[in-house]
């Protein structure tokens, strides 16, 4: 393996201070202290044999299976395993609640950001007089504390008639707060560029199409090895965006993808990928569309309807496999030997890009062997959910490109 596979674990979206089996070890012990009842293997129902692996929460407040992927089957399970646990805390996080009015706090000279980009559909603008639950979250580009809703934070899908759309779009967990907080910036960024290449005119989109053996070394080589003898055909588009984070988004379909017979939708699926590696960045990417593909063959992940399997395949999704994979001029790779040092590198380049504040708040426990933190970007774009404003102003401008 090059230097780079060997430093990415886990679901390869963020270097890690732990080992997946040590990350294991801590954790599993309280697993049923927080409603997660089993964790299995599903690599076995595909034919690619990625591992993937779910974990289990029956009176989970929001998706009752999570899902994790990775090289190894011990990246696979501890990725489940993190991930059911975050949706847990984010359910009923440990954080203190202030009662009051964005009046109230500017009174009081405390900062409040109402997060307009994320009020639900259907419903109105928060008033600067209206009493509601607010948690406090620092802004990392300046240091400063600033409140921000409650309902914008939580994920408990069992509240009714929620203020803002409910999303674990930035919520990440790690081994340490510095390893949740990357990963939840660095999906932030993901979501953003996915949303600004989805709106960019096709030819642009056409262009971004390279060859995925340029990335993730001997790690990269076996998964492309295995998706041709699955009778698969895959196509990596670097996405990056502005920011300058590398970001790629990968599509995984059948090898007559291209003829004339009717294809479903659930027959492609799609993953995509965020990190200052390149390499990491594409395996992230490249991975998370294998276990996209093995989300619908279990049939077993509660948030995806029967109409999915029902629809067609898209003609746009379908083009995408007529791009012809090209090199393009390479991603520089800054030498960042710490979680903390990548923190601090996304951070200069969402400041680069005139991003006004990056929020962190930190929901689990400090007495618990990890830690969960949302990670709030409100400049940048959202994925695709039930919300007041589908688009910000950085997808508004992507539309306006000739």
């Amino acid at each position: 393996m090059t230097a780079d596979d060997r430093t990415w674990v886990g679901d390869a979206s963020s270097y890690r201070i732990s080992t997946p089996l040590e990350t294991l070890s801590r954790v599993e012990p309280l697993l049923k202290n927080f409603g997660i009842t089993r964790v299995a293997r599903h690599t076995g129902l595909d034919n690619l044999g990625i591992p993937v692996w779910c974990a289990y929460t029956p009176n989970s407040k929001s998706i009752v299976i999570a899902q994790g992927k990775g090289i190894t089957d011990a990246d696979a399970k501890a990725s489940a395993v993190m991930e059911a646990l975050e949706r847990v805390v984010a359910g009923h996080p440990s954080i203190d609640i202030v009662t009051g009015t964005m009046s109230g706090l500017a009174n009081q000279r405390r900062l409040a950001d109402p997060l307009p980009s994320l009020i639900a559909g259907g419903q109105s603008d928060l008033r600067p007089d209206e009493t509601i639950d607010w948690v406090a979250g620092r802004n990392l580009l300046n240091g400063q504390e600033i409140f921000v809703p409650l309902e914008a934070v939580i994920l408990d899908r069992t509240r009714q008639d929620n203020r803002y759309w409910m999303s674990s779009d930035g919520l990440a967990s790690g081994n340490s707060d510095d390893e949740a907080l990357l990963h939840g910036l660095l999906e932030r960024i993901e979501r953003d560029a996915y949303v600004l290449w989805q709106v960019a005119p096709a030819n642009y989109r056409h262009s971004r199409c390279v060859e995925p053996s340029l990335y993730g070394g001997g790690a990269m080589a076996d998964i492309l090895a295995r998706i041709e003898r699955a009778g698969l055909v895959l196509r990596l588009f670097d996405i990056t965006s502005d920011i300058g984070i590398p970001c790629f988004t990968a599509f995984l379909g059948p090898a007559g993808v291209l003829s004339n017979r009717p294809l479903r939708y659930v027959e492609v699926t799609n993953g995509s990928g965020a990190h200052p590696s390149p390499s990491v960045a594409a395996l992230r990417a490249v991975t998370e569309a294998a276990q996209s593909r093995l989300t619908y063959i279990s049939g077993a992940r509660d948030d995806v309807s029967a109409q999915t399997y029902r629809a067609s395949l898209p003609d746009e999704t379908r083009v995408l496999f007529t791009c012809a994979p090209k090199e393009m001029p390479g991603h520089r790779q800054p030498i960042l030997p710490t979680t903390a040092s990548m923190i601090e590198h996304v951070l200069e380049k969402l400041s680069e890009a005139n991003i006004p504040s990056a929020i962190a708040l930190r929901l689990s426990s400090g007495d618990w062997p990890f830690s969960v933190i949302k990670a709030l970007v409100p400049a940048l774009e959202n994925p695709d959910g039930k919300r007041a404003r589908r688009f910000g102003a950085r997808a508004i401008a992507r539309t306006l490109w000739p």
